[in-house]
């Protein structure tokens, strides 16, 4: 188990390392002068002034041995540079942002998973019935739908025709709590209709072939009460391979909330980097786009773990 965590957490610096190379790469890779590229607006060419001052800045003339080096240190010390736009340090404007977004991936995964694993384990012990039928042609809806139709149909009935819920906007915890999970509410139920339909029919999925084992056999022949039964011989051997979906889910929504973030104006890390692009902020776009990798991976990694302790049997592959 221990040397199974020790090789996953490697390979995982592993791949830390390999994409801010990566990323690092990318703008020296691309023909003509980085520092013209990135100062470059419009298709305008800078004073030559200008672009000296900006590779100076930069550490364009040291060798690119002595940039990789530096780049490499700063994100150890968690300096991701500058923005082009306004000078802040962009690690403090992830900071800000990264939060907000984690938030709303959390609450989803959450309700998903509050509402998927009962629904999928409930739909696989009625396989075959009209409750079995009903639920899994209502996920197989969520599942077709954009998340940005049905984000627009609920600030349409919540917001506009009942006017319960504001159409969106945030309030900090601290300044107002009931009025920032009201905010938080919307966003995060449009993540988690399509989520939740991913996590049922993973679990109906798994909870079907569990429920075919020989111990699952064994344990109604000993006479344990179905529930039991359910509860530590099904559900529990059928969660790594949820855990493993909902993981992957969870790692891909960190950078793909744009719609969501911008449908219900939730100031996270998605907009920042819609905006990042839109400025042609490259320092901004690196940093955001290695924080986003580090989470994704780092998330993997936590699933990878939490399944080893669910099934031991991995830890020992």
């Amino acid at each position: 188990m221990l040397d199974y965590a020790i090789r996953r957490i490697l390979v995982a610096i592993v791949l830390v390392w390999v994409v801010a190379t990566i990323l690092f790469s990318l703008l020296h890779l691309i023909p003509g002068d980085p520092a013209i590229l990135l100062s470059s607006s419009g298709g305008n060419l800078p004073p030559p002034e200008a672009i000296e001052a900006l590779r100076e800045r930069m550490g364009l003339n040291r060798p690119i041995w002595e940039q990789y080096t530096s780049y490499l240190l700063g994100i150890l010390q968690g300096d991701l540079g500058r923005s082009f736009q306004d000078g802040f340090p962009i690690a403090a404007e992830i900071a800000t942002r990264l939060p907000r977004t984690l938030e709303l991936i959390a609450t989803a995964a959450i309700l998903s998973i509050g509402v998927g694993i009962p629904l999928g384990s409930l739909a696989a012990r009625r396989q075959g019935t009209a409750l079995d039928r009903t639920i899994s042609a209502v996920a197989s809806v969520q599942l077709s739908m954009p998340v940005f139709v049905i984000g627009t149909l609920l600030i349409l009935v919540f917001a506009q025709k009942l006017r319960w819920i504001p159409a969106g906007g945030y309030e900090p915890f601290l300044k107002d709590p009931w009025m920032h999970i009201v905010h938080l509410s919307m966003p995060a139920f449009t993540i988690a209709v399509g989520l939740s339909a991913i996590v049922f029919r993973m679990t109906r999925a798994t909870v079907l072939e569990t429920l075919q084992r020989d111990w699952v056999r064994t344990a109604r022949a000993k006479g344990l009460p179905e529930r039991r039964v359910m509860r530590r011989h099904v559900v529990r051997n059928s969660l790594g391979p949820v855990m493993t979906v909902v993981g992957l889910n969870v790692g891909t929504l960190l950078g793909s909330t744009v719609l969501i973030e911008y449908v219900f104006n939730w100031p996270g890390l998605s907009g920042f980097l819609v905006s990042a692009v839109e400025q042609r902020d490259y320092p901004s776009v690196q940093g955001v786009v290695l924080v986003i990798s580090i989470l994704f991976i780092g998330i993997n990694l936590a699933v990878d773990l939490l399944y080893s302790v669910l099934d031991p049997r991995v830890g020992h592959a």
